[in-house]
């Protein structure tokens, strides 16, 4: 039977976490049924050993907290994960080190005659090696990716059969990937005093008065928002990764290993212009962002709250002045 096109499309409930674990009794997963019987053995255990020598309101008050504490383990939650993982999440932080500095050969120990107070500081390890000219990300993991920057369509303001479609086609993308892809949405601070400054120096080619009155008007109100809000603009990122799972071998000769980076970077920018292709059928603007964009977003993604280098030299370029010597012989 075919259906109209005014008719509602069928939906299903999927939950908002795909990862989350099945249920296997009584709305309690494997993971929390194991901590439940951990401590149901324990309990048993420290019943029967004190259960000779202690009157019976001693032992409960002696197994009642081992109890409660495997209890809560088992349900309680913090930050949308159980406190078993919290709490070894938690160790992993502690025991990981707070300071990292770049030491591509890792940190060198002191000489035997410095004394030294706390521990050394442990390699910084990024994700990825190096930005290509072409935009491309070497992993240090091995292999490559590419982002790509996309807008938005506005699904709820269109009709049934329009959004039929347009999750009909968006599902022929993804079922068309055959390579790990992540999609990352995230909201970051909007700066709009770039475009007051700009209104406020071009204003004056405007051909008519009232035109320039108003562009500096406008100018005004973007730079009394832009101090007196903190603007939020969404950002949609996805991110296309190639198949190889490790670095090349490195008994490989130097051009073979540079053989294979190119080839990796070349089938993903394929990819990324087939996502282009396909999201275009879907009304979505989309971007592949170059080595400049793609530093950018690196950047505010590690340090969001930091400023960043409004330019950087590019390779081969020669630094002979800095921003802070300009200002210093003003």
């Amino acid at each position: 039977m075919t259906r109209q096109l005014d008719e509602p499309p069928l939906t299903a409930k999927i939950p908002a976490d795909v990862d989350q674990p099945d249920k296997l009794m009584y709305g309690l997963t494997g993971r929390q049924l194991a901590i439940l019987a951990a401590t149901a053995l324990a309990s048993f255990g420290v019943f029967t050993a004190v259960r000779a020598w202690l009157p019976l309101p001693v032992v409960v008050a002696v197994v009642f907290p081992v109890v409660a504490a495997g209890v809560v383990v088992a349900v309680a939650r913090r930050d949308g994960m159980g406190l078993d993982r919290f709490a070894l999440a938690a160790l992993a932080h502690g025991r990981t080190p707070k300071e990292r500095v770049t030491a591509t050969d890792g940190v060198a120990p002191p000489p035997g005659w410095c004394r030294m107070r706390g521990k050394l500081p442990a390699p910084l390890r990024l994700p990825a090696r190096a930005v290509r000219e072409d935009g491309v990300l070497e992993l240090a993991e091995g292999g490559t990716a590419v982002l790509v920057r996309a807008g938005t369509v506005a699904f709820a303001l269109r009709t049934a059969s329009e959004q039929a479609a347009l999750v009909a086609m968006f599902g022929r993308w993804l079922n068309s990937l055959d390579a790990p892809v992540q999609i990352l949405v995230r909201a970051r601070p909007m700066d709009l005093s770039g475009l007051a400054c700009h209104l406020t120096d071009t204003a004056h080619e405007l051909p008519d008065p009232a035109l320039e009155r108003a562009a500096l008007d406008h100018a005004a109100f973007l730079t009394d928002l832009h101090h007196s809000r903190d603007l939020l603009v969404r950002e949609v990122l996805i991110v296309i990764r190639d198949h190889t799972p490790a670095q090349p071998a490195p008994w490989l000769p130097g051009r073979k290993r540079q053989t294979a980076r190119e080839a990796g970077a070349a089938v993903v920018l394929r990819r990324a212009a087939e996502t282009e292709r396909a999201l275009a059928a879907l009304g979505v603007t989309t971007e592949v962002l170059d080595a400049d964009a793609c530093t950018t977003a690196l950047a505010e993604a590690l340090s969001p709250s930091e400023p960043h280098l409004a330019e950087t030299a590019g390779t081969g370029e020669v630094i002979t002045t800095s921003t802070h010597d300009q200002e210093a012989s003003r």
